[in-house]
């Protein structure tokens, strides 16, 4: 394992079994679960009614699933891939157990694969393993995401603005 910070790395900064905990956690609402079934057009009423997902025996509505998806991807992304050029897809997707409205989530990746670009030699190709798990460590998603990522030197160059202040 590299001592360089997780959010300073390139695609040779990386080895296979890397592991990270990432630092970010989300305690998940009904309004999160309520607003983002809502803005993807998702039906079930397994998110939108409480009876109906009461009747199912469920105290508390279950979490969409895509959201979960949506949100351990986010938690990993300031840890691990600042220096992504693009995501490649995500497969491997388990939910082993529900995640439930009230829920804290929270994240670890393990980094299962590199190679370099057979098309690009400004970036390589790395397979990243992520679970994430709940405040009771239940865990509730795992997938395998895929990116391309730049190598050293070679990442755009981007210059922050800086604020205009009284007098400039």
């Amino acid at each position: 394992m590299n001592d360089l910070s997780w959010r300073d790395r390139f695609f040779e900064d990386f080895a296979v079994g890397d592991e990270c905990k990432h630092r970010s956690a989300r305690s998940v609402t009904e309004y999160d679960n309520l607003l983002f079934t809502l803005l993807t057009q998702n039906p079930a009423p397994l998110h939108l009614d409480h009876h109906y997902a009461q009747s199912l025996g469920h105290q508390k509505r279950p979490m969409n699933s895509t959201l979960t998806l949506a949100l351990i991807t986010g938690q990993s992304v300031a840890d691990l891939t600042p220096n992504v050029m693009t995501n490649l897809g995500w497969s491997d997707i388990r939910l082993p157990a529900t995640a439930f409205e009230g829920d804290t989530l929270y994240s670890e990746s393990r980094i299962e694969s590199l190679r370099p670009s057979a098309k690009r030699e400004d970036v390589g190709v790395v397979g990243i393993r992520t679970i994430g798990y709940t405040q009771d460590g239940c865990v509730v998603i795992e997938f395998t995401r895929t990116v391309l990522m730049y190598r050293r030197g070679h990442a755009p160059a981007f210059a922050r603005p800086a604020p205009r202040r009284a007098g400039d």
